[in-house]
């Protein structure tokens, strides 16, 4: 068995070599700070992407394995780990458990973009959280107009748009106010950052659609997964759709263990001012 390890750039790996070496796994490494490096070679003879880190380095490491059908384990040493399944203690038992096929793959849905100047692809990127047009860098709003296929449907005013797959549903788009999926759908979901006009909510999109974003008069700058940025024109284009692969992602619990995540990293259905232990049964 090979793995490609992708640690955060703080993780000291020295511990957790010894770790792959008593599971008889051969180990290479993979930096977060070196995403330009050739590694579809390695790739091709690669069972299996292991993360040391938070949820960014999770995003990354599932960036790279996903073109490539490769599942994904995440070990959590960040603070939030919504994406994560292992906590440093459990990476032993966890090799061993996939090692003996004692695991569940749980899919998630990609998203691609390109960003177009008339019939010209200027940049293309994948992402598994989100992809967003924000304004830059004025404090004014900023005009586009927006469709799904080949339908226009508005024009609006405000800070950006957002397009997030069901696992960002829970990152940067929950925190515009839009809703909750549950992580395997391969929906997508569209929000508008701050718009001028109350009216303009947040849209669950079927999957297999495609939206499309066209600046008016404002530049602006388009992020995926708030690591890679570029910067856009009047009259751009952004692209998004569902990537057609789906990630694996290496899982050892229970579907249900997304709901507790919920409540446990986010708080969602904790009460915001917890009764007395003494009237915890009563009405």
């Amino acid at each position: 068995m090979r793995a490609c390890i992708v640690p955060h750039p703080k993780v000291e790996l020295d511990g957790v070599a010894d770790v792959f070496r008593r599971a008889g796994v051969e180990t290479w490494r993979h930096d977060r700070e070196a995403p330009g490096e050739p590694v579809t070679s390695k790739l091709e003879n690669t069972d299996l992407v292991v993360t040391l880190g938070g949820d960014g380095t999770f995003l990354h490491g599932a960036r790279l394995a996903l073109p490539h059908g490769i599942p994904v384990l995440g070990v959590n040493l960040g603070r939030l780990g919504m994406l994560t399944e292992l906590e440093p203690a459990g990476l032993e038992a966890g090799l061993a458990r996939f090692q003996a096929g004692d695991y569940r793959v749980e899919e998630r849905t990609g998203i691609l973009s390109e960003l177009r100047q008339k019939d010209e692809v200027l940049e293309r990127s994948l992402g598994l959280n989100e992809i967003l047009v924000h304004r830059v860098p004025s404090v004014k709003l900023i005009r586009f107009q927006m469709g799904m296929d080949s339908v226009e449907i508005g024009t609006i005013d405000a800070d950006g748009v957002l397009v997030a797959t069901a696992t960002g549903s829970t990152a940067y788009a929950l925190a515009l106010g839009g809703p909750i999926l549950e992580p395997t759908l391969a929906d997508l979901v569209l929000v508008p950052m701050n718009p001028f006009a109350l009216t303009v909510r947040p849209i669950v999109l079927r999957p297999g659609v495609e939206v499309w974003v066209r600046l008016a008069a404002n530049p602006a700058s388009v992020t995926t997964d708030g690591y890679l940025t570029w910067s856009a024109g009047p009259g751009d284009e952004l692209h998004v759709r569902a990537y057609p692969k789906r990630l694996k992602v290496v899982r050892f619990r229970g579907a249900e263990e997304f709901y507790r995540l919920l409540r446990q990293k986010i708080g969602w259905g904790a009460p915001l001012v917890p009764r007395p232990a003494d009237e915890a049964g009563r009405c």
